[in-house]
């Protein structure tokens, strides 16, 4: 699988050249391959593969078969934050990474996967609610244990739903 990506790389490389590898043309193109570097990535059922990424002269071509700065593919991300939603530490996933993806994952790697989870809860905590029509309103707390610094303790959580005059239940917010 990482030479079908790197052959795939260099196709694309060739492409955007515009010319085959030792191949000369009679324009004044300056830029040429430039060797590659060696790169691990991680792929959902299949593990860490090892590609090279081909470089051009001047440093313009950018691939678009692997994702910049990323060494696992978003399934092996969404995977990972869903097993932390039901529960899982980071540590522990840490620990099973390896015969669940291939490879092992850092504590720090499981905790950075979840910062999407953190965008998309703030996205929906900052969505715009003026077009919902709430006819009643419940607020109610519920109390978690949380882990925070070096130890656990008791959060409380301030929920506020929503009926609808159609009488649909609606998650207003948390706090």
């Amino acid at each position: 699988m990482g030479q079908y990506l790197t052959d795939l790389m260099n196709a694309e490389l060739t492409f955007y050249i515009g010319r085959e590898r030792y191949e000369r043309n009679d324009n004044n193109v300056v830029n040429y391959r430039n060797g590659g570097y060696n790169r691990h990535f991680t792929l959902k059922g299949i593990g860490e593969v090892r590609v090279k990424v081909p470089r051009d002269r001047n440093g313009e071509y950018k691939t678009s078969v692997l994702p910049r700065s990323r060494q696992y593919e978003d399934q092996i991300r969404e995977d990972i934050s869903v097993m932390f939603l039901t529960g899982v530490s980071t540590r522990t996933l840490s620990l099973m990474s390896n015969r669940l993806v291939g490879r092992s994952l850092s504590h720090e790697e499981v905790s950075k996967a979840n910062l999407t989870l953190t965008e998309g809860v703030e996205k929906w905590r900052n969505r715009d609610l003026s077009k919902e029509s709430v006819k009643y309103l419940f607020l109610d707390g519920v109390i978690f244990d949380m882990r925070i610094g070096g130890g656990v303790e008791k959060v409380p959580v301030l929920v506020a739903i929503g009926v609808t005059e159609a009488g649909h239940k609606l998650v207003l917010g948390l706090q």
